[in-house]
């Protein structure tokens, strides 16, 4: 029996999901997928996929692969699968992959974006989708203490203490790369945007935090090296709400 392995790209609004991973909680966006793919295959397989989002985060390109001896062609795989799993979960493109191929081991950057709106009022069409925070910030110093985080450090300031803050298999250091790290103004929208080779446990969501006290002037931009040298997760901010984060795209 012919193996194939197929590789999935999906978009996701996370708000009513306990995150990725499957678990007996609560929907996850993992047990939707694994549900629809053994409606339309009829076989009982758990997809990997390229990280774990938590509950409440959204993704615009999140990756994910299984493997099947289903003969269904890939041009007709994602029609299928969107027949059947939640309007919140989306499949945008289907490929075939070689066989070592994994969404996770495989990756070689990440891109997350962050979406904080300044206005006034919240629309309710856009309150799952975004941190509303009116409050006066300085945005001119929380563009300088972003680029502060780029190159490789160890992230431990910045890392959920917890055992969720690594997948198996991953090293148990804390020190990651940053390609790329920036706050741009999109209208009403403060816009944080980061590419890096990997990501610990609510690290993107605990950077936007600690930028948030910067921009209250509680910290200064100079401070991000000294809370990276700290690799105390007590030096730097509070979490920042899950709802305005999104993985936008994972390079191979």
């Amino acid at each position: 029996m012919l193996l194939r392995h197929i590789k999935l790209t999906l978009a996701y609004d996370g708000t009513d999901f306990l995150g990725w991973q499957i678990q007996p909680a609560g929907p996850t966006i993992q047990g939707a997928l694994a549900t629809a793919i053994g409606r339309v295959t009829g076989e009982n397989v758990l997809p990997q996929g390229s990280g774990r989002t938590d509950a409440g985060v959204h993704a615009l390109g999140q990756v994910a692969s299984f493997t099947t001896s289903s003969p269904i062609p890939v041009a007709n795989l994602a029609g299928a699968l969107n027949d059947v799993l939640p309007r919140a979960i989306r499949t945008i493109e289907v490929s075939e992959a070689p066989a070592e191929f994994h969404p996770r081991k495989s990756a070689r950057a990440k891109i997350y974006r962050y979406r904080i709106l300044r206005s006034d009022i919240c629309s309710p069409f856009l309150a799952r989708y975004v941190w509303h925070y009116p409050y006066p910030l300085n945005e001119q110093a929380m563009s300088i203490a972003a680029g502060q985080v780029v190159g490789e450090h160890d992230f431990t300031s910045f890392a959920a203490v917890d055992p969720e803050r690594s997948q198996p298999g991953d090293s148990h250091s804390n020190v990651r790369t940053i390609f790329s790290s920036q706050w741009s103004r999109q209208g009403d929208e403060l816009v944080y945007q980061l590419r890096g080779n990997g990501f610990l446990h609510h690290m993107v969501r605990n950077l936007v935090g600690t930028f948030i006290l910067v921009g209250k002037e509680t910290l200064q931009p100079e401070h991000i090296g000294r809370i990276l040298e700290a690799r105390e997760r007590s030096a730097a901010g509070a979490t920042a709400p899950a709802r305005g984060l999104y993985l936008v795209n994972v390079e191979y």
